[in-house]
């Protein structure tokens, strides 16, 4: 996770949790003024839109005062979906066996897409198959991950 959506992370983190709800991750994408805030929370029970209302006001009312972004952005706040993201290690924890989608910053052999089960995880390293090949990929180096749903 980049340092700004840590940030990000430990300052909402609180007011998200203050709801009864989890903050599953953020994402920010930088695009000038069409830049975009994503939060993802969770619940045991699902979420519905009056949850993600709920966040969102919270959130909203932190943002506005401590003012981490200065440039205009969009909040949303949404589940996670069948597609989650991945963004810690207990996030992938929870998805070994099931496929998963990663994009990595540095190459590997070439490549820096994986599309394959999620076999394990040794010392911050996803060990995740594709064609039969066995990939080590390091967690540091992992740009956007996703599990990918089942139908």
């Amino acid at each position: 996770m980049a340092k700004f959506e840590q940030k990000l992370t430990d300052l909402l983190r609180p007011a998200v949790e203050e709801t009864g709800k989890t903050l599953h991750g953020i994402e920010y994408i930088s695009a000038g003024n069409n830049s975009v805030l994503r939060l993802f929370i969770d619940h045991e029970n699902g979420i519905n839109v009056d949850d993600c209302a709920e966040v969102s006001r919270q959130v909203g009312a932190i943002l506005d005062v401590e003012d981490p972004i200065s440039s205009e952005y969009s909040l949303e706040v949404s589940s996670p979906g069948v597609d989650r993201p991945l963004f810690e290690l207990a996030h992938f924890q929870e998805v070994i066996g099931e496929t998963i989608n990663v994009k990595i910053s540095m190459p590997l052999n070439g490549r820096r897409k994986f599309k394959g089960p999620l076999v394990a995880i040794e010392n911050d390293t996803l060990i995740v198959e594709v064609d039969s090949i066995d990939y080590e990929l390091a967690i540091s180096n992992i740009d956007k991950a996703n599990l990918v749903a089942k139908f």
